[in-house]
Formats: C-alpha cells, sequence, structure tokens
C-alpha cells in the first residue's frame, strides 16, 4: 500500500481502554473507524458520540461486524481470556493488523498459538505495551547503549500487583532496556494472601522471583504493594518499573519513563532531566508506530515476539513456583497457566502473614 493508503478500522470492546486507543486512532489520517463492536451496543455509541467516529457502524457481534466491514485494522480491547479466540476471527476473516489489548492470554500455550497464528496468517499483532513509546524510556535505552552507565550488571524490576497484568510491562521494560536480550532461567515465589480476579483471571496479589538474562545479567523481581505511583524524595518508597545498575553507575525510571535518579560514578555533575509522558502520547505513539509497521513490512516495537518474551518470564514464574525449582527459558512442557491450574488444585496456603 502506499502513502496515500487509508485503512478500514474497527474496534471489539469499546469501555474505557477502548477509548485510550480511540485517542491515538483519531491522530492518525491514515485511519478510518468503520465499524463498532461491542455486547453493549450503548458503550459502542459512547464512543462513537465522543471521538467523532460518524462513519462507524454499531454491532453487537463481532463475527458479523468482521464479515460485513471487512477491516484492514482491528483494535481488541477484551478482558484477557477473550484475547485468542477473537484474534483468531480476526485472522480467519483477513484482518491486516490487530492491535490487542495486554497482556496476551491466560495460559502459556494460548499466548504461544496467538503468536503462531500471527506467524502462520501474516496478520501483523501488537499488544499494548506503549510504555516503550514514553520519551524517558526511549531516553533510558540510549544511554544504556552509550555506556553511560558501563556495562549493565544487574536490574531491580518493581511491579505493581499482578504479574500477567501489571508484571508484563515491567518485564517487557527491561527487556526493551538489554536490547532484546532473552532470559535463561527463572526462580520464582508468589503471595497468595490475597487472589485478585483481573479482567476475569485469577492472580496472586503479589510476587518475587530471581531471572538470569542470555547476557549474563542478574535481575531481582517485587511484585505487590506499591507505596507510590509518583517520584518521591523518599528512595526508600517502591514504585513501578526498573533500576539498571551498571559498573559505571546507575538509572533508576519508572514505568512512563520518569528517570527519578541517574548517576555516573565519575561525572557527579551529570543530571538527567526527567521527561514525563501522558498515556495518550504513548498511544498515540504505539498506534503510529503500528502503523508505519503495517505500511513498511518491519516488525513494530511491540510485536507479538516482544510480548511473547515477557509473557514467557511470567508463566516461568508460575512454573516455578509448581516445580520448587529454578525453571530454563525457553519454558518447555507447559500449556497451562500453572497459577491458576494450582489454584484451582486448592495447593495455596489459605493463611497469610
Amino acid at each position: 500500500m502506499n502513502a496515500s493508503t487509508v485503512y478500514r478500522v474497527a474496534f471489539i470492546g469499546c469501555g474505557k481502554r477502548a477509548h485510550e486507543h480511540a485517542i491515538g486512532i483519531q491522530e492518525d489520517s491514515r485511519l478510518e473507524v468503520v465499524a463498532l463492536s461491542d455486547i453493549s451496543a450503548a458503550s459502542a455509541e459512547t464512543l462513537k458520540s465522543e471521538f467523532g467516529f460518524q462513519a462507524a457502524n454499531i454491532y453487537t457481534d463481532h463475527k458479523e461486524m468482521l464479515a460485513k466491514e471487512k477491516p484492514d485494522v482491528v483494535l481488541i480491547c477484551l478482558w484477557t481470556p477473550l484475547h485468542l479466540p477473537v484474534f483468531r476471527d480476526c485472522a480467519e476473516a483477513g484482518v491486516k493488523a490487530v492491535l490487542c489489548e495486554k497482556p496476551m492470554s491466560p495460559a502459556w500455550g494460548e499466548c504461544q498459538e496467538m503468536s503462531r497464528i500471527a506467524e502462520e496468517t501474516g496478520c501483523q499483532l501488537t499488544f499494548s505495551l506503549q510504555r516503550r513509546f514514553a520519551t524517558g524510556n526511549q531516553t533510558v535505552r540510549r544511554l544504556i547503549k552509550e555506556g553511560k552507565i558501563g556495562q549493565v550488571l544487574r536490574l531491580d524490576l518493581y511491579s505493581p500487583p499482578n504479574l500477567l497484568d501489571c508484571g508484563i510491562h515491567t518485564f517487557d521494560q527491561a527487556i526493551s532496556f538489554m536490547d532484546e536480550t532473552p532470559a535463561k532461567s527463572v526462580l520464582g515465589a508468589v503471595d497468595t494472601t490475597e487472589v485478585y480476579n483481573w479482567f476475569n483471571t485469577p492472580s496472586e496479589c503479589g510476587a518475587s522471583g530471581h531471572v538470569v538474562f542470555a547476557n549474563g545479567v542478574q535481575a531481582s523481581l517485587y511484585s505487590g504493594h506499591i507505596d507510590t505511583w509518583e517520584p518521591s524524595q523518599d528512595m526508600s518508597k517502591i514504585w513501578a518499573g526498573v533500576r539498571v545498575i551498571g559498573t559505571e553507575g546507575f538509572i533508576e525510571v519508572m514505568w512512563d519513563g520518569q528517570i527519578v535518579k541517574a548517576v555516573n560514578y565519575d561525572d557527579p555533575s551529570w543530571k538527567q532531566e526527567m521527561e514525563l509522558c501522558s498515556m495518550s502520547d504513548q498511544m498515540k505513539g504505539y498506534i503510529k508506530h503500528a502503523i508505519d509497521c503495517l505500511a513498511s513490512g518491519e516488525e513494530p516495537e511491540v510485536s507479538h515476539r516482544k510480548a511473547l518474551r515477557a509473557s514467557e518470564l511470567i508463566f516461568a514464574v508460575y512454573e516455578s513456583v509448581r516445580r520448587n525449582a529454578r525453571v530454563s527459558i525457553p519454558l518447555t512442557g507447559v500449556t497451562d497457566s500453572p497459577f491458576i491450574t494450582m489454584l484451582n488444585n486448592g495447593e495455596f496456603s489459605k493463611e497469610g502473614a
């Protein structure tokens, strides 16, 4: 397709996350929203009205929508267990690109199946790991590549609960800082003092672990209660993000790229300004990039392959709990969610601290 191509766009799921995606869709002149599908027609009507998608037809059955509208691009903004079946429907309908809400799926085998379908059909599949487009995170990647903190030795990873829905951002952030280096082993533990339900998927209330990457970098993981969501002068506060420790300094950066502290041991005068980037700006960057890649054929920054790599770490933590042992990556012999299987089998203690 040439530069003047206009892509036919449809939403499947028109709730809160669809509104955040719509900000990016609205910004791109290459995109025309032709259909909105939701089991609640009222939700679709609200999205249509708020964003002026006047040309969009409304459906309560996404399969009917796919057959009649034949969209080029579909945004899947649904609860986690619906991602695989709805993506399969889109790929079978000949959709060229799907932008799916994260996480990939509740089970490791289903994540792999989504990736397999994308590879087999050629449908470009991306996930909403939009924090890769935060300016501060891009700056951290650049500083690491430039050697500003020397050779990376260790990572400290901090995430709110739970690993599947929130931890995927932290793992993806860490992997991106290491130029997509994969892990080679994981040792993990989970806290089931409380069991949460996130988008119809059960989860732990906390987790911890140790990850060894293929380049020798070791990472410590903490997922659970977060004292503050904003940068704090109290450096003892735990926040959502990554601390990258190198031979010549360190950088502490939150989820959305807010650089809390950056130190070079040999250059005490070095200061790195905090670069704030809103969720709206991140979504605009994500959607523009996905459409750029659809036009060029390049692999997107948030491709299914990269989402699969971060997802694998999550299920490896769960499998480590099931085995009471360190597990190797690639994760083999696992298709379920070890956490959900153990939960359903009553294998977790009900007693907390």
